[in-house]
């Protein structure tokens, strides 16, 4: 797990070493077990590594005798069994990461299909003067580049780019939209002027600073036959859930440190934690967050049901209003990529007390998506004249009166993913989970816990978004994810079989994080501030602005919350400025 970046330059001139310098510092919060750097005329590369697997020799760039150099953010699950079937492969070290160099002189730009994990990863071929860049199917690490005039430079975090000079921080209108209506963005465009996305799953080619070839690993099955859901009977999918559960959970537990997971008292996080426990002779360390003093539900009520059928070391951790007050900023600013996701809050506290034990942490990200948990998606599968409703149908500032003028086209990309998702032979159910792992779960929940990890040095992996466990869940039958109205109904009946007290079939709110109550706390004196932010003049009124934050309730406190993160993150980075202390200090700086 790492920070990786480099530059291509489009004349051909050597790489300017001041750039690499920037791209590293900017990325120094990713890996502070080394920095390894690689330069081949027009073309450099820097990694900041996070020391995971093979902590004495992985030390990254990596090199293949062809010429071919690498250097990766992320964790190649399946590395054993690729060393296994390359009999004859001489390897220069035990890293996860060789296998893919190998694999790309055999297959070419094909090699990712051979890889289960997660990753970005940038390799140059020096004999075809290529740059090769790839990313996991579901965009669990992240890459950004730029091409410019000057050419073309790629990162793991856009504001590195920033950083680096390579381009300006300059807001894009229409995907600022996106993200006050959504709380995120989506396709491969940015909310920053110039900066893209690596798609998830997509492999491209840059020759002379210029992509000139694409390619793209989907995450969930699309041809037609496959597409469908398969026949198969609970008792067979449910020991099929088991057996490939494990294989997945063992995978993502291989590493050279301790690791630990984080605990909700959700399905999926106990899921996690049950079969972690299954292969673990020692107790498995859980973290659960909760809010003190506030109406917000109390994780620690399933979450200690749980641990105590397990057995593990319950680490709870305390998010409180002074809290919220303090590290808000902290936050904003680790999400250069901005999501205004305030699930965003106890990550970010949890990583950092996390981190001061364990280097990995497991998590729950991807059951929702791939078990049908949502809500939406039992509405999506009605038809219209059974008031089913399309996901995403109303934006967060829609009919509050608080805009100087109502976005038009924020749903777009969404609308979007809808149209690609409909692949031939899907239900209404699996159109519906397949546009939510398109935008939702990559730039959303996977760039919220890679930010709040990352800027603590913590990597989490995400076991459900493993390609056999998703193949396997996205193919059922609609009939074992929804039933009686709770969705995860086949996931629900494995975790009720190993952990009774855990309440699987219970009705449970969504996980909630209590801004509005914070908020509303001191809410006229916010106020007053956030509506002054030359950010928020320019898309809000201000009257309208303070009268929400002097009531915020129901959608009302929702919107003081996004307005309140977009103040801030604005502050970080569009105007630059990195203010020292709290809410309150930030934005009066």
């Amino acid at each position: 797990m790492c920070g990786i970046a480099g530059v291509m330059t489009a004349s051909g001139a050597a790489v300017d070493a001041a750039i690499l310098d920037r791209l590293a510092n900017s990325l120094a919060h990713r890996g502070p077990d080394g920095r390894g750097r690689y330069v081949a005329g027009a073309t450099g590369m820097i990694q900041n590594r996070l020391a995971i697997i093979d902590l004495n020799t992985g030390d990254q760039p990596l090199h293949e005798p062809g010429g071919a150099s690498l250097v990766a953010n992320g964790e190649i699950y399946n590395y054993v069994e690729l060393r296994a079937a390359m009999a004859g492969t001489i390897f220069a070290t035990q890293s996860d990461c060789e296998p893919p160099l190998f694999l790309y002189r055999r297959h070419g730009l094909d090699y990712a299909k051979h890889l289960r994990g997660m990753y970005a990863i940038a390799i140059h071929d020096r004999a075809q003067g290529i740059l090769v860049l790839s990313r996991d199917p579901f965009g669990i690490k992240p890459l950004y580049y730029a091409e410019t005039d000057k050419g073309f430079a790629f990162a793991s975090e856009a504001q590195a780019l920033i950083a680096a000079g390579w381009v300006n921080a300059e807001v894009d209108p229409a995907k600022r939209d996106e993200l006050l209506q959504l709380q995120f963005t989506t396709g491969a465009d940015t909310i920053f002027r110039g900066v893209k996305r690596l798609l998830p799953g997509e492999t491209i080619a840059v020759k002379d600073g210029r992509v000139v070839e694409r390619r793209h690993l989907p995450a969930l099955p699309e041809e037609a036959i496959a597409g469908a859901p398969q026949a198969i009977d609970e008792e067979a999918a449910l020991a099929r859930l088991d057996a490939v559960w494990e294989e997945s959970v063992r995978l993502h537990q291989r590493s050279d440190v301790p690791y630990a997971m984080f605990l909700s008292g959700g399905i999926d996080s106990s899921a996690v934690l049950a079969m972690m426990a299954r292969l673990n002779p020692l107790p498995v360390t859980a973290f659960t967050a909760y809010f003190p003093g506030t109406a917000a539900r109390d994780e620690r009520e399933f979450a200690q049901a749980t641990v105590a059928a397990t057995g593990a070391r319950h680490v709870e951790v305390p998010f409180a209003e002074e809290d919220f007050w303090t590290l808000l900023p902290q936050a904003a600013a680790a999400m250069d990529d901005p999501a205004a996701d305030y699930a965003i809050l106890p990550s970010f506290k949890l990583a950092r007390e996390a981190a001061r034990e364990f280097k990995v942490v497991l998590s729950g990200e991807g059951g929702d998506e791939l078990f049908a948990g949502y809500g939406r998606y039992r509405d999506a599968m009605k038809p219209w004249w059974r008031f089913g409703k399309r996901m995403r149908r109303r934006g967060v500032f829609d009919g509050l009166g608080v805009l100087r003028q109502a976005p038009e086209h924020w749903r777009d990309g969404i609308a979007a993913a809808e149209r690609a998702a409909e692949q031939p032979g899907r239900t209404r159910l699996q159109v519906a989970q397949a546009t939510d792992c398109v935008d939702w779960l990559p730039n959303d929940l996977l760039t919220k816990l890679d930010r709040c990890l990352m800027a603590h040095a913590l990597e989490g992996r995400t076991p459900f978004l493993d390609p056999e466990v998703a193949r396997f869940a996205f193919l059922l039958p609609d009939a074992l994810k929804v039933r009686n109205d709770l969705g995860k109904a086949l996931l629900r009946r494995w975790v009720d079989a190993k952990i009774p007290s855990a309440q699987a079939f219970a009705r449970k709110r969504g996980f909630t994080v209590p801004v509005a109550e914070w908020i509303g706390r001191r809410g006229r004196e916010l106020g007053e501030l956030v509506a002054a932010q030359p950010a928020i003049e320019e898309i809000a009124i201000p009257g309208a602005v303070r009268a929400i934050f002097a009531d915020p309730k129901g959608r009302a406190g929702f919107a003081c919350w996004v307005l309140l993160f977009y103040a801030l993150w604005h502050i970080r980075h569009i105007e630059g400025k990195k203010p020292a202390g709290g809410v309150f200090e930030a934005l009066q700086a």
